[in-house]
């Protein structure tokens, strides 16, 4: 069980921003910046490939929606939002989760971008597998 799937039950309390019968937004305990929120699915899931194709479009609705509330709320003009999956990709609680992060007083979140051209004709086989895949 993770403390998500305990805030979902009712253990542990959270600052609750919005919920719907599929999603649960509140704010995160350890900010990055005021108003820094998490969006939730009450489906659990650990990653976002895992989730079924209702909870997922319940998370996009939400998503704007909470988005522009805690930009109005904290007057931010910029945000990032940040979805992990797995350990290797930073994940640190298993349940899918969006954090919705307002830039304010000029401080930004840290992300390093390790960019490097691609191989195209590589590029071409995996998009073919991909496509393949999607069907």
């Amino acid at each position: 069980m993770t403390i998500f799937s305990k805030i979902l039950a009712g253990q542990i309390p959270c600052h609750k921003l919005y919920e719907d019968a599929h999603v649960l937004a509140f704010l995160d305990i350890k900010p990055i910046a005021r108003g820094h929120t998490l969006l939730i699915p009450k489906e659990p899931a650990v990653t976002l490939d895992a989730l079924s194709d209702d909870a997922a479009a319940a998370i996009g609705r939400a998503l704007p929606k909470v988005c522009r509330a805690v930009m109005k709320a904290t007057g931010a003009t910029s945000y990032n939002v940040l979805q992990n999956n797995g350990a290797a990709a930073h994940q640190a609680v298993f349940h899918v989760h969006f954090h919705i992060i307002p830039v304010l007083e000029g401080r930004q979140l840290g992300i390093a971008w390790d960019a490097a051209a691609s191989d195209q004709a590589l590029d071409t086989v995996l998009a073919r597998q991909i496509a393949t895949l999607l069907g």
